[in-house]
């Protein structure tokens, strides 16, 4: 492979528990790959088990980056992954190889593929006043008080969603303009060359793998993962406090809910992710160029593999040499 910006990357992206992390790494053996996380939870190093990191015998098997490279005391944002994940990308096809982007974190492909919008530095006193505001009145009535100054973007969020409800509180109350507005005046890079192999499993299906496998990470030492970061008593903002799994096992530990209850929330939890995750995927990753998508209406298996190979060699590999 030559060197260049133009040079295509492989996106491999699903919801949760759709066997990306299997495919990814069959891929890197088939075509000499780097594997790339895109994740945003599994580039924290403390929740291996809660965030089905690659066990250390799959990433001794093929390069793999940004996997566990920073402390859950960090926020990670979209914009700065992108960042590692472009230094990353150019290292992989320096040493010859095919980037391979793996990841269930939608905000994060669009990141790199489409830029973001240049959203306006926030005053720190801001931040600190909507998160207080945040956690003073609770997620539905931060929301109600977001419509009166940015209608736009609270109708679209949903008001779980701390992390997005409180940055468009952020903008809105820092600039006078509503997040939307900013968004609009993106300037968007030349689109890359890409081809996204998408996993949609169909949805009992993916339901009866979530919840096996979050048990298994439970049998496996999720519960231990949970009460080690709580005993560090990190600010509730941090990304990985709302991780898949952590409050509802954080619950279990500090006394409200027996573990079964615990478990059943955490499955409960994971496949209301799953779905939001299928839904952005579906609208957010057309089939136009520069981007190819593949769907795939099913969990990875081996079965698989002869089919998806030939068409990375027909239209990946020998389409953009």
């Amino acid at each position: 492979m030559g060197d260049g910006p133009q040079q295509p990357i492989l996106l491999v992206a699903g919801p949760t528990a759709s066997g990306k992390s299997a495919l990814a790494l069959a891929l890197a053996e088939e075509f000499r790959g780097t594997i790339i996380n895109a994740d945003s939870m599994q580039i924290y190093r403390d929740l291996r088990i809660l965030t089905a990191r690659p066990s250390e015998e799959d990433m001794a098997r093929a390069p793999h980056r940004l996997y566990g490279v920073l402390d859950a005391s960090e926020t990670c944002s979209a914009a700065r992954w992108a960042r590692m994940a472009e230094v990353e990308i150019a290292a992989a096809f320096a040493a010859g190889r095919l980037p391979i982007l793996v990841g269930g974190t939608g905000l994060y492909l669009r990141a790199l593929l489409q830029g973001l919008a240049p959203l306006p530095e926030i005053p720190e006193a801001v931040r600190r006043r909507a998160r207080a505001l945040h956690r003073e009145l609770g997620g539905e009535a931060f929301q109600a008080l977001l419509r009166e100054r940015d209608p736009e973007s609270a109708a679209r969020l949903n008001p779980r969603d701390r992390q997005r409800l409180v940055r468009a509180f952020e903008v809105v109350a820092a600039t006078g303009r509503p997040l939307g507005d900013w968004q609009r005046m993106a300037e968007q890079k030349p689109g890359r060359p890409a081809l996204a192999l998408l996993l949609m499993p169909p949805r009992d299906q993916l339901a009866t793998s979530i919840d096996r496998r979050f048990r298994d990470m439970v049998a496996a030492g999720a519960v231990e993962e949970v009460r080690a970061l709580l005993a560090r008593n990190l600010p509730p903002e941090v990304p990985v406090i709302r991780a898949v799994g952590v409050p509802e096992l954080a619950r279990h530990l500090i006394g409200e809910k027996s573990l079964e209850s615990a478990i059943l929330e955490g499955q409960q939890a994971s496949r209301r992710y799953a779905k939001r995750q299928m839904t952005w995927f579906r609208r957010q990753m057309p089939d136009s160029p520069p981007l190819t998508v593949r769907s795939f209406p099913a969990q990875f298996s081996e079965s698989l593999l002869s089919e998806i190979f030939s068409f990375i060699r027909l239209s990946l590999l020998t389409a953009h040499p």
